[in-house]
């Protein structure tokens, strides 16, 4: 499969495994999605994605706890493995996908600063998450970043 981008790789793993995914998007607005519809094929995957930039929205579509984004923020590793965990149970898929973070060009603070993201993955049961710091490199970047190691990380976890 060397021939072949990311994401088509992880739409042909997801295929061999009969598995379905989910994402809950907040800083990337639907561009994760948006990658994964590019390969053909994607409609077999693919349940459902939402776009949740609003807490409210993470809360009624991403099954997030209003306790989580009170006490850590919207933008925090719990919060990302809530959405992507919710986003997937809510939706009969076995993959979810949580992205939070702060594109910029404000909204940074010096705990989370502008280019900080926050990932989460649930596979099969399975929650993983991070949280990295682009750097203050533009907002363009900050998303195009997210969802490359969104397609990176699938594909790693989905091996």
């Amino acid at each position: 499969m060397d021939n072949i981008s990311t994401e088509e790789r992880v739409v042909k793993r997801l295929i061999e495994r009969g598995l379905h995914i989910t994402f809950a998007e907040s800083c990337t607005a639907g561009m994760a999605a948006a990658r994964l519809v590019n390969v053909p094929m994607a409609s077999s995957v693919l349940n459902v994605s939402f776009i949740t930039y609003a807490n409210e929205a993470k809360v009624k579509y991403a099954a997030v706890s209003p306790k989580s984004l009170e006490k850590y923020g919207a933008v925090s590793e719990i919060v990302a493995g809530e959405m992507a965990k919710g986003a997937a149970d809510l939706n009969g898929s076995e993959v979810g996908v949580g992205i939070s973070g702060i594109a910029g060009p404000d909204g940074g603070t010096d705990e989370k600063p502008v280019g900080t993201v926050c990932f989460g993955f649930y596979i099969n049961g399975r929650l993983t998450t991070y949280m990295l710091h682009f750097g203050n490199i533009g907002r363009q970047s900050v998303r195009k970043k997210s969802v490359d190691f969104v397609f990176d990380k699938l594909d790693e976890l989905l091996q």
